[in-house]
Formats: C-alpha cells, sequence, structure tokens
C-alpha cells in the first residue's frame, strides 16, 4: 500500500477501480470532488483471486507473461492512472495519486481497505446490470453499498 497522504489530517476519498469505463467516470468524479474539497485521493485496484479472475491482465507477448499478475496489474494501474491524469490536466490531485494494489476477492479487499483508510467517502463505478445477468453475477457495488459503513457513491 502506498501512503504518501498529501494531507494526513483528512481523511480520504476512496476510489476503487477495475480499469473499465465505469471506473474512468468514478476517478474523474472522486479526483474532482477531493481536489474540491482539498481531501487526499486514493485509489485502489485489486487484483482477482486466480478462480475469480476476468483476464484483465492477460500480456499480449509471449515475454511478458511471464510477468506475475500482480506485476502485470501493477503495470496496467500505473499506466491506467497516468492516462487519466494526463487526459485530464485541470484535475491537478491526479498527477501524484496515492495508490493501493492488494489481491483478493473484490468486494471483501474494498471493505477491509476501507476499514483501514477511514475514508470520507467511497466512489466506485457501475454497469448497472439488471435482470437475469444481475442476479446471476451480483453487483460487486451493490454489495460495497449494503455493506460498508461509510457513505458510497456509485458512477454509472
Amino acid at each position: 500500500m502506498n501512503k504518501k497522504n498529501s494531507n494526513p489530517g483528512l481523511s480520504p476519498i476512496l476510489v476503487a477501480i477495475d480499469f473499465s469505463d465505469y471506473s474512468t467516470k468514478a476517478l474523474l468524479f472522486a479526483a474532482e470532488l477531493a481536489q474540491q474539497l482539498k481531501r487526499p485521493l486514493e485509489i485502489l485496484h485489486v487484483v482477482h483471486d486466480p478462480g475469480d479472475s476476468p483476464g484483465y491482465y492477460s500480456a499480449k507477448k509471449a515475454k511478458k507473461q511471464l510477468l506475475r499478475m500482480e506485476e502485470r496489474a501493477q503495470e496496467m494501474f500505473n499506466r491506467f492512472t497516468e492516462k487519466v491524469a494526463n487526459e485530464h490536466t485541470s484535475i491537478s490531485i491526479l498527477k501524484k495519486p496515492n495508490l493501493t494494489l492488494v489481491s483478493g476477492l473484490p468486494v471483501t479487499r474494498i471493505l477491509e481497505i476501507e476499514k483501514q483508510l477511514k475514508p470520507y467517502m467511497l466512489v466506485m463505478g457501475s454497469q448497472g446490470r439488471t435482470g437475469l445477468s444481475h442476479l446471476m453475477l451480483g453487483s460487486k457495488a451493490e454489495q460495497v453499498v449494503h455493506l460498508s459503513k461509510y457513505p458510497v457513491t456509485i458512477i454509472k
């Protein structure tokens, strides 16, 4: 976990991302809010357990396939946050973000990190699935909303 809190006296805004378009929107919302409120921004990515992994970390080149999943995820995490920062230069808090990368089941790990950080609020993106896909898969965002002890904002 990276601990370079720009304002250690204030609880951070925690944003959980998965590199999707939904998490880009959540990151932008959280960053703008953190900047306006002068609160630190903590960006979290959970590396899924292999049994739950949707394939986000597959490498294109054979040489890179030798990297451990966590190393690949960290590489993608850094690239994702740099890309968002470069595309949104007016949001200065994105230039040197606090990044946290952990492994495990997303809902469980998000709640564990939330408990450690005691954030001002948690922000997540959501696809907003409905119908059968929602019943079969459930919603990580919805689970976090129900289990969190802190305010949660879901960005669609």
